[in-house]
């Protein structure tokens, strides 16, 4: 057998968002957010997957929203890449989601929770040594809960995760090397088998369930993830090799004038930070026909202004 890509986020949504997947969205999110409790009985996906009617990548990112029978919603995506402002769009569509739920003259009382579970190929928090991190208001120094903590940032980063087959225990471990891993299996591991939710999740993403119009979507999407990767490595290679070399020469230039041990530090400083203005530029150059004008943005931390520039010069 062979299995879509899991951390692709148009597979995600499909494996996940769709009408038929709430089962599986059920047992994925009880390990995930509580602790392998059966706290979700019951929840309703407010935007399922809908096979691709339109050819071509358009959307930069896909989210699964869900409505639990208490009332909170719960937004669930896959990052694989880590684009300029992403914590800052996680957060708005957290606050977003919760703001919108009152109509004009609705008591503040009518609003339920919003969790935002995210789940990214990169790690975002170096300086934490867990898989999950759960992020919620908190006074600054003494570290006590707001007295409502209706908003919750969830952050699970797949890198840090390293079991094998023969180490998986709990349910977060199976859902985890399912993501993971999936993608380079042939078969469905032993150990996995007993979980009827992750079962059918495989079969969801068995290439032989799928069309070809969805197949061809998400091999064009894994295309693009790995083109967008590449174009950023090459060109930040290329800017921090560039800028090197600036802060070099330039070092030595100022070296002259102002001595040589403090000139080349500076220099190599301004150089290296032009570099990787520079790498932005051609990682935008790149991506030009590819996302639109805000996208690039986001990706690079380039101005709209710039981006546009760059666009009417190409």
């Amino acid at each position: 057998m062979i299995f879509i890509n899991p951390k692709t986020d148009f597979a995600f949504k499909k494996i996940f968002g769709s009408e038929q997947s709430k089962d599986i969205l059920i047992s994925f999110l009880n390990a995930l957010l509580y602790n392998e409790q059966n706290y979700i009985e019951d929840l309703e996906i407010i935007n399922p997957y809908l096979a691709p009617r339109i050819r071509g990548i358009k959307d930069t990112y896909l989210d699964v929203k869900a409505r639990l029978s208490d009332g909170t919603t719960v937004i669930i995506e896959m990052q694989v890449l880590n684009v300029e402002s992403f914590e800052k769009r996680i957060l708005y569509n957290a606050t977003k989601s919760y703001s919108i739920q009152l109509q004009v003259g609705e008591s503040y009382s009518l609003l339920n929770p919003v969790i935002a579970l995210t789940i990214t190929d990169f790690v975002m928090f170096p300086e934490l040594d867990k898989i999950t991190s759960r992020f919620i208001l908190k006074e600054k120094e003494y570290l006590i809960d707001y007295l409502n903590n209706d908003i919750e940032l969830v952050f699970v980063e797949l890198p840090k995760f390293t079991k094998n087959p023969e180490q998986l225990q709990t349910l977060s471990d199976k859902w985890l090397y399912f993501l993971k891993f999936a993608r380079q299996l042939q078969d469905v591991p032993e150990n996995m088998e007993d979980v009827p939710e992750i079962r059918r999740a495989f079969e969801v993403a068995n290439h032989a369930n799928l069309n070809p119009d969805e197949l061809e979507d998400i091999e064009k999407r894994e295309m693009f993830i790995q083109d967008v990767k590449g174009a950023m490595s090459k060109a930040k290679k290329e800017g921090t090799a560039r800028g090197i070399q600036q802060g070099i020469e330039q070092g030595i230039q100022q070296g002259i004038e102002q001595g040589i041990e403090q000139g080349i530090e500076q220099g190599m400083e301004q150089g290296i930070e032009q570099g990787m203005e520079q790498k932005a530029i051609e990682i935008a150059r790149q991506l030009i026909g590819i996302l639109d004008d805000s996208a690039i943005s986001q990706t690079t931390g380039l101005s709209l202004e710039k981006v546009k520039e760059l666009k009417s010069n190409q």
